[in-house]
């Protein structure tokens, strides 16, 4: 049976999210305006890359995380990214996994704190958060990754039963 996880957004998302949407738009509409009619191609480039910007942080984002009984699945928008339990060595929460990671690549704040990540507590990591006082560090056989759901607690319980049953079996 799945377990359905929200990704819920902390403060810090939610202004980071404001004011880089305020931002770009900003961009857009002033670069509209300023640039002079007869430079079409570059009002269009700057009403463009804000544009893409916006929606690749939109696509992007973790939208929630499905528990099955054999995978763990992060919710996007349009596609879900999956990962195998059979291979999952040991879960824990820690609320400061994403303080002080170092971001080699990814978002570090339009609508989620996404990509791959560095720390020296952790190695390499792949992040799908949205709210890093909530993180949940789970090592797999050749990857880490640190996710946010809404109640962690909740979440590891469900992880390390299955793990428990896996292990019994």
């Amino acid at each position: 049976m799945a377990q359905e996880f929200r990704a819920p957004w902390s403060r810090s998302l939610k202004f980071a999210s404001r004011i880089a949407v305020i931002l770009l738009l900003g961009i857009a509409v002033v670069g509209f305006f300023i640039l002079p009619a007869r430079m079409p191609l570059d009002r269009v480039l700057v009403i463009a890359l804000p544009a893409c910007v916006l929606a690749g942080g939109l696509l992007f984002m973790v939208s929630g995380y499905t528990l099955t009984a054999s995978a763990l699945e992060i919710e996007r928008p349009l596609w879900s990214t999956t990962y195998l339990l059979s291979d999952l060595v040991s879960v824990a929460g820690d609320a400061e996994a994403l303080k002080g990671a170092l971001r080699l690549f990814g978002n570090g704040g339009l609508f989620s704190f996404t990509g791959i990540f560095w720390k020296r507590k952790l190695g390499l990591f792949h992040a799908y958060g949205t709210d890093p006082g909530r993180a949940v560090i789970l090592k797999f056989r050749r990857r880490t990754i640190v996710i946010t759901p809404d109640d962690p607690q909740r979440f590891i319980v469900r992880v390390r039963t299955h793990l428990a049953n896996v292990a019994s079996l």
